[in-house]
């Protein structure tokens, strides 16, 4: 499975987000997100909306390091819990990121909390971040979640990716995502080749793409894969199954839940 075009990514965020926003648009924004219990709807869009307008600033002033919230435009936000001035708000953030990004192309330097400093990276991360929070959303409203599946297989690439940096950089609960002899194999039964080995080491742990023993395997459908590594489904809901060792996966979910 390979990183999906940078236009691609473009696409999604502009489509993750009219999807979230269709998601609320008839919603009481004062209920709650059971896969994000500190949240409200309205903190949700407006969480998403002000990560939509951090990381386009960053693009578009090709920010060399960390930009305060206070030095990006619109990040108050709608006032008020209509959800039609919500999503508008949500809305017309996500398109001037998207302008941005796609005015810069993948290619160009600039600062980003991760080893790529690319626009590529926020291209990728927005569109990532845009469609997990779609499925909050859709959980605490009670819809139904579709996602395409190279967009979710990637998720869970990216995801992988970020777990792996959080450790390098001294993380304290990804730093415990160790341990020689124990790995944890996802296997996506209805798209091909989305499969990951995640093998645990003395001092970390590797992932790669393939079909192997282990000592735990999550297995079922890709989007609902997706949706438990990322912690929005448990492991054993929406046609999954656990084989092996189920310890060894709570220890991996318990331990990559920051972020």
């Amino acid at each position: 499975m390979t990183l999906l075009a940078h236009e691609r990514y473009c696409d999604e965020i502009l489509l993750q987000t009219d999807l979230l926003r269709s998601a609320v648009a008839n919603a009481d924004l004062t209920a709650g997100v059971p896969t994000c219990p500190a949240w409200t709807l309205r903190d949700l869009v407006v969480h998403v909306a002000g990560a939509h307008r951090w990381a386009g600033e960053i693009v578009r002033t090709r920010a060399t390091e960390a930009l305060p919230d206070e030095q990006v435009p619109g990040m108050d936000g709608a006032s008020g819990d209509d959800p039609a001035a919500l999503g508008a708000w949500l809305a017309e953030g996500a398109a001037a990121t998207v302008e941005a990004l796609r005015e810069a192309g993948p290619d160009t330097a600039m600062w980003t909390w991760a080893g790529e400093r690319r626009a590529a990276f926020w291209a990728r991360r927005m569109a990532h971040e845009t469609a997990v929070h779609r499925a909050d959303a859709v959980l605490a409203t009670g819809g139904e979640y579709t996602v395409a599946p190279d967009l979710a297989a990637d998720t869970v690439t990216e995801w992988l990716q970020i777990v792996a940096h959080a450790q390098a950089q001294g993380d304290p609960e990804a730093a415990e995502l160790r341990g020689g002899g124990r790995s944890l194999h996802l296997h996506a039964t209805d798209v091909p080749g989305a499969e990951w080995l995640i093998e645990f080491g003395e001092d970390g742990f590797t992932w790669r793409h393939a079909h192997e023993k282990a000592t735990v395997v999550l297995r079922g459908p890709l989007t609902g894969l997706m949706l438990a590594f990322n912690r929005r489904r448990k492991p054993d809901e929406g046609g999954l199954e656990v084989l092996g060792d189920r310890g060894l996966l709570d220890f991996w979910l318990e331990r990559s839940s920051f972020g």
